[in-house]
């Protein structure tokens, strides 16, 4: 039996293009601070009429409908201005991730079209040496410190009148072109289409218990904008709710604590290691945190132990979500009252999103609750498929719609899910599943280790055995054998870790999962 939400339907949505979020909060809000970006801050009316003008600047460039224009930036507030204005104009925005290489930025620029590159003056020069190896000729407009700088983001900004939004066709049109993180090979375009953001943005609008973003609240964004959770769990939420957003450019634990305590932060989401970092940083109980209201954790699986841990030490609900740049992102989020909270679950699915578990070799067929399987979905904010790749998008998504994540998980009889690897990463010891982030999980919880990951190691006897790598904890002097006992005293044998190599850092990509593949290639 197909598991529908528990939460009640939001339709009909009235679709609307993702732009008209920020002109229905400027008419709202016009003089509320939208965003505060170091010693500047703007308004919700100021942010409509800069991203209206740049909208306009397009189109004294000749950008057309459909066209892509890359952001190439941190977060800040010129970015927020300009993926209005892209979207504005009929145009789509890819966001690139401001930590990419040049190569990388090469593979996003030429597979998604990219005609115009929207860079901040601090990614400059890495943007000049990846247009060396793209075949087409790039544009670039810089976003300065020096706003008066010649042809630079404020200064055309300074030579156009607004414009009136293009004609879009919600439903089919897109908004915006993010790559998936591609830890199993080159990313891939994600195509959303307007409808699919702006579904998943009412989709979170509509949570119970003070989850959804409201007009008082005041949001931490720290986590990047040009991935799909800052976007459009943080950015596009805190707009349409008329919430105040404070960007932080690069993490920092003390900055965040100062952040937090400064501009009283209201709601915290986060990924799992700056959870973890806060259940370890010194002095952290003389901080003063008493307004937040909840966290929430994605991105990557959260140990209930650690999730219990975080919660006590923050003085507040600490509850999981779970989506993918596929998504929208999001398809389930818990609940943060106690009676409905259930710690180390990602909750029941949003309103309108069906889901099921399904066996990993016949995916035709439907788990009951409790059993172990694939985790598939259904909804309005799936994408409509990946860029230029057919093949993909139907290995993917079903011809009735059903969305294949990849991930392994558990159901229980009312709708919440449990999620305990990606189905790729499973080790198979002696013909048995051992999921990775069940023994990260664990292993995080030794006092003398401060973070873990776990791959499959190739083993002519075993298939694969489970081999971790661990960060110690500063001053430990803890043992390999010492870290294999803890784990042995605590799973089953076939999840034994039967290796492990210390190391000083674990390889994470910019929302918080472990690039384990980068681990594997180490041992080939």
């Amino acid at each position: 039996m197909v598991r529908n939400t528990t939460r009640p339907s939001l339709k009909p949505y009235g679709i609307h293009p993702i732009h008209d979020v920020l002109r229905s909060a400027a008419s709202k809000y016009p003089d509320k601070t939208a965003i505060i970006d170091g010693d500047s801050s703007y308004t919700f009316s100021g942010l409509e009429n800069f991203s209206s003008k740049f909208s306009g600047a397009l189109k004294t460039l000749g950008v057309l409908q459909s066209d892509r224009i890359g952001i190439l930036a941190p977060n800040c507030a010129e970015f927020v201005i300009a993926f209005y204005g892209i979207t504005r104009s009929g145009a789509v925005a890819s966001t690139i991730n401001s930590g990419y290489r040049e190569r990388e930025i090469a593979h996003q620029v030429q597979d998604s079209g990219c005609q115009i590159i929207v860079v901040h003056e601090s990614l400059s020069e890495i943007l000049d040496e990846a247009k060396k190896l793209i075949k087409n000729d790039v544009r670039s407009i810089v976003i300065t410190t020096d706003k008066t700088k010649q042809g630079s983001f404020w200064q055309l900004l300074s030579q156009v009148e607004a414009y009136t939004a293009t004609d879009i066709d919600p439903e089919n049109d897109l908004a915006a072109l993010p790559y998936s993180s591609g830890t199993t090979g080159l990313t891939k375009g994600v195509m959303l289409s307007h409808f699919n953001l702006v579904s998943n943005v009412k989709q979170l609008m509509s949570l119970s218990g003070g989850v959804s973003m409201a007009e008082d609240d005041v949001i931490l964004v720290h986590l990047p904008l040009f991935h799909i959770y800052g976007m459009n769990v943080l950015m596009n939420p805190c707009i349409a709710a008329g919430a105040t957003q404070v960007m932080m450019r690069r993490f920092d634990m003390e900055e965040l604590l100062s952040i937090i305590e400064k501009h009283r932060i209201t709601k915290l989401c986060t990924v799992p290691p700056v959870g973890l970092g806060l259940s370890q940083y010194p002095g952290l109980a003389s901080r003063d945190l008493s307004s937040l209201k909840f966290a929430m954790f994605g991105a990557a699986p959260l140990s209930s132990k650690l999730q219990v841990k975080i919660s006590e030490v923050l003085n507040c609900p600490v509850i999981q979500g779970y989506g993918m740049t596929e998504l929208s992102p999001v398809t389930n989020i818990d609940f943060t009252e106690p009676n409905l909270l259930k710690a180390g679950s990602i909750g029941p699915a949003l309103a309108d999103t069906e889901e099921k578990i399904v066996d990993t070799e016949d995916p035709t067929k439907e788990l009951k609750p409790g059993d172990i399987g694939e985790l598939v979905v259904r909804g309005p904010q799936v994408m409509k498929g990946y860029l230029n790749n057919p093949e993909a998008t139907e290995e993917t998504i079903t011809s009735d719609g059903w969305f294949h994540t990849g991930d392994i998980g558990k159901m229980d009889e009312e709708g919440y899910v449990w999620i305990l690897d990606r189905k790729k990463e499973l080790i198979k010891y002696k013909g048995f599943q051992v999921p990775p982030a069940e023994l990260e999980g664990l292993l995080i919880e030794h006092p003398e280790i401060s973070d873990a990951a776990v791959i499959g190691k190739p083993d002519k006897e075993s298939g694969e055995i489970p081999k971790a790598f661990v960060v110690k904890s500063a001053g430990s002097n803890i043992s390999e054998n010492e870290i294999m006992s803890f784990v042995s005293s605590k799973v089953s044998t076939f999840k034994h870790v039967r290796e492990v190599e210390f190391v000083e850092a674990i390889p994470k990509n910019p929302s918080g999962k472990i690039l384990r593949r980068l681990l594997k290639d180490q041992q080939e």
